[in-house]
């Protein structure tokens, strides 16, 4: 008779069979230890999550699409829809104080746009009634294009505000020192600005004391 399928002992054959299930289980679950170690699920073996490779490659080739979508560029900004103000440090000058010169752009269009808001596109002219005193382009040195693109209702204002040194400006005298002052003693001035091409609708008016 065999003693594997009939266990013989003191005791009673029940309690082989458990004491053989047990070890059975135990032994089991060791194996199933080392299969995982070895297997060890969820790793990719060289493939991208399982993914097929042409899947992976023509998601590559649709980036580039979206990257260049018209779409996805602001276009260049409607002067209708952009609003630019003519700003200063102050409303009144006392005597040797250098009044600083600011613009304003804002787009009231419903979608960002892209405008040239470099140095070359500004121009601030100062006029006292038809008579125009000085203008930036007069004897701007580096000029540069800068295009920046203008969200929807929110202004944006110049960050380096231009000094008016209170002298007649001309082409012909940037080199000269001995160019004449303008009229003080609480001589009103006009402030326009032009950035792209776009006018400032309402000067800023100041005075020199």
């Amino acid at each position: 008779m065999s003693t594997i399928k009939h266990p013989v002992g003191p005791q009673s054959s029940k309690v082989y069979w458990r004491r053989r299930l047990v070890v059975g289980l135990g032994l089991l679950f060791v194996l199933v230890i080392i299969i995982l170690i070895i297997v060890r699920p969820g790793a990719s073996n060289g493939q991208p999550d399982g993914k097929p490779k042409a899947a992976a490659s023509t998601a590559s080739t649709d980036a580039p699409a979206a990257a260049t979508d018209p779409a996805a560029t602001p276009a260049k900004c409607d002067p209708a829809q952009v609003k630019v103000e003519a700003t200063t440090d102050a409303d009144t000058y006392e005597p040797g104080k250098m009044p600083q010169l600011s613009l304003s752009i804002t787009n009231t269009g419903s979608a960002p746009c892209v405008i040239n808001a470099g140095t070359a596109k500004q121009v601030f002219t100062i006029s006292s009634g038809q008579d125009v005193y000085w203008k930036s382009t007069d004897c701007q040195t580096d000029p540069s294009d800068a295009d920046f693109t203008l969200e929807p209702k929110v202004p944006v204002s110049s960050t380096t505000p231009v000094t008016w040194d209170r002298i007649r400006s001309s082409p012909d005298t940037c080199d000269s020192d001995s160019r004449p002052a303008a009229p003080a003693g609480g001589a009103s001035y006009h402030l326009a600005v032009t950035v792209d091409g776009i006018e400032a609708t309402t000067p800023k008016q100041f005075s020199l004391d």
